[in-house]
């Protein structure tokens, strides 16, 4: 198993990262079992974007709140754990709240032992998030 597997399935180091490329991620998890999705982020729809990638039920109601909510349960997703890639992210008040839901999913799965993670692509290295693994 790759190091960077053996870190996506340890539920403590769940959190918000930035990677340079989403190639070596989705090379790890194939085959392991882990839930992951690329979200591309539209962004006039940002919460539209996430919803339609993780097939959020009808109950979603369109808000930050509620985004939460659904991170918190994704129970009609199946997987050992749930990573999720972001091409890109909005920028302003969207981004800050965004990233503030993404770190209390983080939290939320880490305190009941199954990984969640949160991967911003970033290859200017721009975002002050730390980084999921050193390419060698």
């Amino acid at each position: 198993m790759s190091k960077l597997l053996e870190r996506l399935r340890d539920p403590s180091r769940s959190g918000v990262y930035r990677s340079s490329d989403g190639k070596a991620i989705l090379e790890a998890t194939r085959g392991s079992g882990l839930d992951l999705v690329t979200i591309d982020m539209d962004p006039v729809d940002p919460l539209g974007s996430i919803a339609r990638a993780l097939d959020f039920p009808d109950w979603f109601g369109a808000n930050w709140d509620a985004l939460e909510d659904c991170l918190g349960d994704l129970s009609w997703r199946r997987g050992d754990g749930h990573v999720l890639i972001f091409p890109s992210i909005p920028d302003g008040d969207a981004r800050r709240l965004l990233l503030d839901v993404l770190r209390s999913s983080a939290e939320y799965w880490r305190a009941r032992g199954k990984p969640f993670f949160a991967v911003l692509l970033d290859p200017a290295r721009k975002l002050e998030l730390p980084d999921l693994y050193r390419a060698a």
